[in-house]
């Protein structure tokens, strides 16, 4: 359950989400940031270029680049010299880094980048959907989604916290909704920097790059080893899951917010009808739930904090009593007519003894809006699955018939 502890008015300020995110970036002291415009992430690096500008990050090179591809490559070289490295992308531009993702993950260099998610081309599209972040979730990147602003902001700590734990060592993505959360403005309250040290170690890895102490980062793996490296970062992951957990009580503990660790739940306990969903949808899904809720419908809501590590376990817990669950996507695998959501759920609770039926929906693409009646809608059909069982497993939400 999400929770802000002895938190009032006069603490809050009144920011754009990028800076939100920019500053609790600075808070976390890096060393390298490097920059590469694109639609919506620009914010972020733009207010970080102007905290540089004025002083207020020390000891930390700002490079611009000249492409995504570059500026990811840019962290790798730092973060392998043993640097907090930080830069923000969405959409194509997290597209174009595809390879550079796998070189950052298979060094095992805890590189934190927020994904601004936006919508893939073509057509051309600069709104929301996930579909940017869950293409690379096989990327061996942790994953992490926020709900609003706040949870944004208080992510980047914890990523760096998950992400350089000498038991992971992984690089980490804080994906926030584009323009709903990147470009909102609302009350948050601003990364305490005099809490922070309490919170986050200085980053000193076992492993870096040193003339004095000459090592190879990403060097050759013929068929004999190569193997190994794959399991290791398996490992790595498994271990996440706890250190997730982890650096949520831990966040909470200093500073005395809490959204969850690798899920969070509302109003799950007798629910017979469970709605799994990430990212800024949250808070209109809760607000259906309050109103079908008084009406006497038994729902609850499933937040899916981390996609990666997925958190299977957890979530068998909490949908194993339930009558249905509802899984709702922004992104879609064509071909396989699912989200991220809906298959790997099923695939968790394959070869268990949970037999609850899953139907998914494909929800929100390029931006299009979600009202309150399209989730109340879903439910209704949820409540058809429990009475006569399913009749389709997944399906596109609120298609325009007369442009198809």
């Amino acid at each position: 359950m999400v929770e802000l502890r002895n938190i009032t008015k006069d603490m809050m300020t009144v920011v754009e989400g990028s800076y939100a995110v920019a500053h609790a970036t600075k808070v976390c002291k890096p060393n390298v940031i490097s920059a590469y415009p694109i639609t919506p992430q620009t914010h972020i690096v733009e207010e970080l270029s102007q905290f540089i500008a004025d002083g207020e990050i020390e000891n930390c090179d700002y490079i611009n680049v000249e492409s995504e591809f570059s500026a990811l490559s840019t962290l790798v070289g730092s973060s392998a010299t043993g640097a907090r490295t930080y830069s923000s992308t969405t959409s194509q531009g997290l597209a174009l880094m595809h390879e550079v993702l796998f070189n950052a993950s298979g060094m095992r260099l805890p590189i934190v980048v927020t994904v601004v998610n936006r919508a893939l081309s073509a057509p051309i599209n600069i709104w929301n959907d996930q579909q940017d972040s869950v293409s690379e979730r096989d990327s061996g990147w942790i994953q992490l989604y926020a709900e609003d602003v706040q949870e944004a902001a208080d992510m980047v700590a914890q990523a760096y916290k998950v992400g350089e734990d000498p038991d992971v060592m992984l690089p980490v993505m804080v994906c926030m909704d584009g323009f709903l959360l990147s470009h909102v403005y609302e009350p948050v309250v601003l990364l305490e920097e005099d809490l922070i040290d309490d919170y986050l170690l200085p980053f000193d890895p076992k492993y870096k790059l040193d003339p004095k102490d000459p090592k190879t980062f990403g060097a050759f793996a013929p068929p004999a080893s190569y193997t190994e490296f794959r399991y290791a970062q398996e490992q790595a992951m498994s271990a996440a899951l706890d250190k997730i957990e982890k650096a949520a009580d831990d966040f909470y503990d200093v500073f005395g917010r809490y959204y969850g660790g690798l899920i969070d739940e509302y109003k799950t306990d007798d629910a017979d009808i469970i709605i799994m969903a990430k990212g800024s949808i949250i808070g209109t899904i809760r607000d259906v739930i309050d109103n079908l809720r008084e009406n006497g419908v038994k729902v609850g809501l499933l937040k899916v904090r981390a996609l990666r590590p997925f958190p299977k376990d957890a979530i068998k817990e909490v949908v194993k009593d339930s009558s249905v669950v509802i899984t709702l996507d922004k992104n879609i695998s064509p071909g396989v007519n699912e989200g991220a959501l809906c298959t790997e759920t099923k695939a968790c609770m394959y070869n268990s003894d949970i037999n609850v039926p899953v139907i998914g929906y494909m929800i929100g693409l390029g931006g299009r809006d979600i009202p309150e009646d399209t989730i109340e809608n879903i439910v209704d059909e949820a409540k058809e699955v429990i009475n006569s069982g399913i009749s389709t497993e997944s399906q596109f939400t609120d298609l325009r018939e007369d442009l198809i």
